[in-house]
């Protein structure tokens, strides 16, 4: 597996790491695969939402615009603009659908074949892994993207355990335009009752 902590920063700014490498990963990455800069799209996330289908009960949900009126940071962390940390009921591990709806915004620049693979581990063993395409973005656009996520039969240990550990449940967000990775997210998740 890649370490992050061996990339140079040219390799961090112009990541050569393709789509084939990150489904072939068994854990989590120990650091993030791309810089900032490596977004040369301007690709920008408005807001998130996660709900369970069943109920369409929203589980979480954060909007760019709500933070508007507090003054920008003086420095970006990169960490903390790429990180999340998930808080859910112990219930989330029980529900058989979630969905996700992302709302984002392009610079000026077309980008084709936009893709998306999430990996989502627990203690360094592979939970679930997706893989969505959304296509084609046009220049100075706005988007929705929307998913369907089948998750997970657990048992009752492995859902004891996992909530037994919280944000030991980690994931792995890459993002592609045309097999380039361009954005590297990270998350961590607590389940509790």
């Amino acid at each position: 597996m890649i370490s992050a902590k061996t990339l140079t920063q040219e390799e961090l700014d112009n990541p050569v790491i393709s789509p084939e490498e990150v489904i072939a990963f068994n854990g989590p990455t120990d650091g993030f695969l791309c810089s900032l800069n490596a977004n040369r799209y301007g690709i920008e996330f408005l807001s998130f939402k996660i709900r369970d289908m069943e109920t369409n009960q929203t589980l979480f949900h954060i909007d760019k615009n709500s933070n508007a009126n507090q003054p920008p940071p003086q420095a970006i962390d990169e960490t903390a603009a790429r990180t999340i940390q998930y808080d859910f009921p112990a219930d989330f591990l029980n529900f058989r659908t979630v969905g996700t709806k992302l709302v984002f915004s392009v610079g000026g620049s077309p980008v084709p074949n936009f893709r998306m693979i999430e990996r989502h581990y627990f203690r360094e063993k592979l939970v679930k892994s997706f893989d969505f395409n959304f296509g084609f973005c046009i220049p100075n656009s706005t988007n929705t993207w929307e998913a369907i996520y089948d998750m997970p039969k657990l048992s009752e240990e492995e859902q004891e355990d996992i909530m037994k550990h919280p944000f030991e449940t980690k994931s792995d967000s890459f993002y592609f335009v045309n097999n380039d990775l361009i954005m590297h997210n990270k998350a961590d998740y607590s389940y509790q009752a």
